[in-house]
């Protein structure tokens, strides 16, 4: 398969996230998509880190999950999952395609409603920004007490011809 654009998911902050360790946490974030893996940098002693890393992927399938899981870095042993949560990117990619790319800064393309097919903690915008289309998330984290991560995501779409963005 054709490699479709780039996929940038701006990793912004996290909230609330438990205490792993006696004291405190150092936690990072694994984003996964298919075989592909990038991760963010690890933040000492902090349940409320502010990460504001970017990372890229390469977008070959749009209907492959793109998986955001949090980790608590340990020194002496394996590390330890915090919790995860899955980035929705369908309804970007249908905004995305939609959008005719003349529009004003600032319009709000679309809303995403949190329900139990995602993991939104609150409504998500897509919004035209600067010449660029932009999501901001916040995600509850599955599997674990309490936490949110905070995440922008960005599509750079290859440009072959004038058609739709994705198959």
């Amino acid at each position: 398969m054709e490699m479709l654009g780039l996929l940038k998911i701006r990793v912004q902050r996290g909230t609330n996230l438990p205490l792993k360790d006696t004291f405190h946490s150092d936690p990072y974030v694994v984003v996964t998509m298919g075989e592909q893996r990038v991760k963010t940098s690890c933040k000492k002693n902090n349940c409320n880190p502010v990460w504001n890393d970017e990372l890229t992927l390469a977008l070959k399938y749009p209907n492959v999950p793109v998986v955001l899981t949090v980790y608590d870095k340990d020194t002496f042993s394996k590390d330890d999952k915090i919790g995860e949560a899955e980035i929705d990117i369908k309804p970007y990619l249908e905004a995305l395609n939609m959008s005719n790319q003349c529009l004003p800064n600032g319009v709000e393309v679309d809303r995403v409603q949190p329900n139990r097919d995602n993991c939104l903690a609150k409504e998500s915008c897509i919004i035209w920004e600067n010449g660029k289309m932009i999501q901001d998330m916040t995600l509850m984290l599955q599997n674990v007490e309490c936490g949110e991560v905070k995440v922008q995501i960005e599509v750079i779409p290859k440009r072959i011809s004038d058609d739709a963005f994705f198959p």
